[in-house]
């Protein structure tokens, strides 16, 4: 019995590796951020603060899915897995953790690019 579960284990473990290559997000500059979207069309950019701290100051265009939303569940807001996505929260934590768990659920052009905090660009506000 020991035999066949270890058979089975070594059996899946490729393929589990495969999945996690596969679960990646690339981290970018700000600078880089700031090219991407001058040159760049059709992206999104994703503020995954809180809808608080989205209201007091954002990057213009940008949209807000706080970190703590995102699961295992469809994002109506981001409908297109392809599509490049640039996430950035206040300070960077946030913002890898949510590209991690958007590329677990097979958003594949995500691009981090850390926090607001460095932005050096207009901001908007919706007081």
């Amino acid at each position: 019995m020991t035999v066949v579960l270890l058979a089975l284990l070594c059996g899946c473990a490729p393929q589990d590796e495969e999945k996690i290559e596969k679960m990646t997000y690339t981290q970018i500059t700000m600078d880089k951020a700031v090219e991407m979207m001058e040159s760049e069309s059709g992206y999104i950019i994703l503020d995954v603060r809180t809808v608080e701290e989205f209201n007091e100051r954002h990057i213009p265009g940008a949209i807000c899915v706080p970190n703590e939303s995102i699961g295992a569940e469809p994002i109506e807001e981001l409908p297109q897995k392809d599509q490049l996505i640039l996430v950035y929260c206040r300070s960077g934590r946030r913002s890898k953790e949510a590209a991690e768990k958007l590329s677990a659920m097979g958003y594949s052009n995500i691009y981090e690019f850390g926090g607001i905090l460095d932005w050096t660009g207009e901001t908007v506000s919706e007081k």
